[in-house]
């Protein structure tokens, strides 16, 4: 490496620390700093073209080069950019390969996935106590962030709606009782409840806000970051929605320390290749399914399975189970769209059922004469 781009690199490790920057980032970026080009993280993507904070400030940067056809390897908030500075218009040239990606399925019937942000530290799944609580929502949640490689943790937010003590305990057990391992934490930015437990959380990297519209992810933006860095706009009475406060995914500072990626709020939270994520999640029933009698057990009406046991005696809710395998029907779904193998396993196992079903109507009618 040069004299230059080290010295170079030596500038951006002290400007951009408040950013994550570190030394393996600092090493995976020499070759880049080799041909003259400057890291940076980008704070924000519009289309085509992205704001990359340098050591030099906030850069305005085309993304021409960094486009390619898969929608899961496009720039997004959160990346470590290389950028060439020399010239106008300025060009992100690559990024650094990621730590973590939150990942979603798009919406269109092209069965894409979505990077939402990348190299997140905690992914925190806001969920409004305004209304009712919609526990297999936080499960879909809480799949994505598992399989992203993020830390999860679920904020209550409005805590200051429900005020009586127990009621609110009562809700704090429901969504644990769906969030293993998971901190659930009751926060209202009125009060201040929990604000100062979630500011030492987030203090420690980078953190992404998560939730559908009008859970409050504006509202507990600018009260981590102590200004007005999102509008905030009042959720409906009637229906307790918010409109979309934030269009873009922002990257912010915390004062604190630590960095901030609001979302918008997410209408659709489709799996994207989560199965990883899914067992995390209902970790309890993987558990369980270690103790069936068959190593392929579909926990449906097989005999010796432990997990339709375990609903038999009440130690395992119905609506985990049916929640359980929901969520994997529709990750093997999309993966069969982008998986030949997986496609052609899903077929021979749904024509091995059709065929056990006619076999057992025919018996039926047997039986009936």
């Amino acid at each position: 490496m040069s004299f230059s781009a080290s010295s170079s690199l030596s500038s951006s490790s002290s400007s951009l620390a408040p950013y994550g920057w570190d030394e393996s980032w600092q090493a995976e970026f020499a070759p880049y700093a080799a041909q003259g080009l400057v890291p940076g993280r980008v704070v924000r993507v519009d289309r085509g073209q992205c704001d990359v904070v340098t050591a030099d400030g906030i850069v305005r940067a085309d993304t021409e080069f960094v486009t390619p056809h898969d929608p899961l390897r496009v720039i997004c908030t959160g990346d470590w950019a290389a950028v060439e500075t020399d010239g106008n218009p300025r060009y992100v040239r690559a990024y650094l390969p990621r730590r973590t990606a939150f990942a979603r399925s798009t919406s269109s019937k092209r069965s894409e996935g979505q990077v939402l942000a990348a190299n997140v530290d905690h992914a925190i799944i806001t969920v409004s106590l305004a209304g009712e609580l919609d526990l297999g929502r936080i499960e879909r949640f809480l799949a994505l962030a598992w399989e992203s490689g993020a830390e999860p943790i679920v904020v209550l937010s409005k805590a200051d709606l429900v005020p009586d003590p127990v009621g609110l305990s009562y809700l704090v057990e429901d969504v644990e009782s769906v969030a293993p391992g998971v901190q659930v934490l009751p926060l209202s930015s009125e009060t201040g409840e929990g604000v100062e437990v979630l500011r030492a959380v987030v203090s420690g990297g980078t953190s992404v806000l998560l939730g559908v519209s009008g859970a409050g992810k504006s509202t507990l933006a600018n009260t981590l970051t102590g200004e007005d860095a999102m509008v905030v706009q009042a959720a409906r009475d009637v229906d307790n929605k918010g409109r979309h406060t934030t269009t873009t995914r922002n990257l912010l500072l915390l004062p604190g320390g630590g960095a901030l990626i609001d979302t918008p709020g997410l209408r659709g939270v489709g799996l994207w290749d989560a199965e990883e994520g899914v067992g995390q999640v209902f970790s309890e029933i993987e558990e369980l399914a270690r103790a069936c009698r068959f190593h392929d057990c579909a926990h449906e009406a097989e005999p010796g399975c432990a997990v339709t046991a375990a609903v038999d005696d009440g130690s395992l809710q119905v609506r985990r189970l049916e929640s359980y395998r929901k969520l994997l029907r529709e990750n093997q779904r999309i993966v069969a769209k982008t998986d030949a193998r997986v496609r052609a396993e899903l077929l021979k196992d749904w024509k091995r059922k059709g065929a056990e079903g006619r076999a057992a109507m025919v018996a039926k009618r047997g039986r009936a004469r």
